[in-house]
């Protein structure tokens, strides 16, 4: 089995580049713009291995442009602040399992069990969600740090419109005074305004970049004002002072339901983990569940208490986190 799970892998890769080796024809005008987005010369970069990654991403990139997966994925790599095209993270989804399993297969030299189908299975199956873990991640601790700065963003933004600044002039402010991530993604803003994109859909495309309920909130109050007019410093105060109370409760919250948590990933993980390491150290320990007779369901009976395992350890993980998940 083990040569046959060795050439899909291999067959998935060489897909993925014939693929998009056959979607490289593209008119001289498509060759130029993707020249321009790389920041290369026309010139530069004529080695055989540039040209190459060039051709298989831009062949990639209009094969996933005409689906929905591009606009989903640029939404993504923008909250996670990724400097990558989705072609190019694609490639890198594609590419991270294959590398994983050659380490495997590589390291079964020292321990043979790295080398059975079932563990080159599972790693192949983790290397396909570890990607868009770190994704999911860099987002999360990316978001958590733009709401840590955002009420102190709209005070400065309150004090810069009371000593009579506008409120581009107030972005700008943020600009220079505040600290990444929120520095950026004000940056980007003035400079689709300087670029003659209006306001609102401009805190749009903050907002959809972001995706902060916080955020969200004062957007809405500012294109409530430029409508209806009112103190715009007054109510960014009052939005600020929500937004700490807010992030106060919530850091409450989250000490006095720590322990929950953690004892949900340990009871969770360490059956799961501990059975893998035994798989992995010593096969001949677990192979004694795959034995059959006894059956069940047409099953070794082994697997099918492991199955029944897993899936109650699933339930008991989503309550635990449906207990300690308190909204503010």
């Amino acid at each position: 089995m083990l040569p046959f799970v060795i050439a899909g892998i291999a067959a998935l890769a060489v897909l993925l580049i014939t693929v998009g080796i056959a979607m490289s024809s593209g008119s001289a005008i498509a060759g130029r713009l993707e020249r321009y987005a790389s920041g290369r010369e026309p010139g530069a970069g004529t080695g055989t291995g540039n040209q190459s990654e060039s051709v298989v991403v831009a062949g990639l990139s209009r094969v996933i442009e005409r689906q929905d997966l591009a606009t989903r994925l640029s939404t993504d790599l923008a909250r996670a602040d990724l400097k990558m095209r989705p072609a190019e993270f694609v490639i890198l989804w594609a590419v991270t399992p294959i590398i994983l399993v050659g380490f495997a297969f590589a390291f079964g030299l020292v321990i043979p069990g790295f080398r059975n189908p079932v563990a080159l299975l599972v790693i192949f199956l983790i290397g396909l969600w570890l990607p868009r873990f770190y994704l999911r991640r860099r987002q999360a601790r990316r978001l958590k740090a733009f709401a840590q700065q955002l009420p102190d963003t709209i005070t400065l933004l309150a004090n810069s419109l009371r000593a009579g600044s506008s409120f581009l002039q107030g972005m700008e402010l943020v600009t220079r005074e505040a600290r990444p991530p929120i520095s950026e993604e004000f940056e980007r803003v003035v400079r689709e305004m300087q670029l003659g994109v209006a306001l609102h859909p401009a805190l749009n495309n903050l907002v959809r970049r972001v995706a902060s309920e916080d955020l969200e909130l004062m957007v809405t109050a500012i294109q409530i004002q430029s409508q209806v007019g009112g103190n715009l410093a007054t109510v960014l105060d009052a939005i600020a002072h929500t937004i700490r109370e807010r992030i106060r409760i919530h850091g409450e919250i989250q000490t006095l339901t720590a322990m929950q948590r953690y004892s949900g990933y340990v009871i969770t993980l360490l059956p799961v983990g501990l059975a893998g390491v035994l798989f992995l150290v010593s096969p001949t320990y677990i192979s004694v569940m795959l034995e059959n007779p006894p059956q069940m369901f047409g099953l070794p009976m082994g697997v099918v208490f492991f199955i029944i395992g897993l899936i109650s350890m699933a339930i008991g993980y989503v309550f635990i986190r449906r207990i300690v998940d308190i909204k503010v």
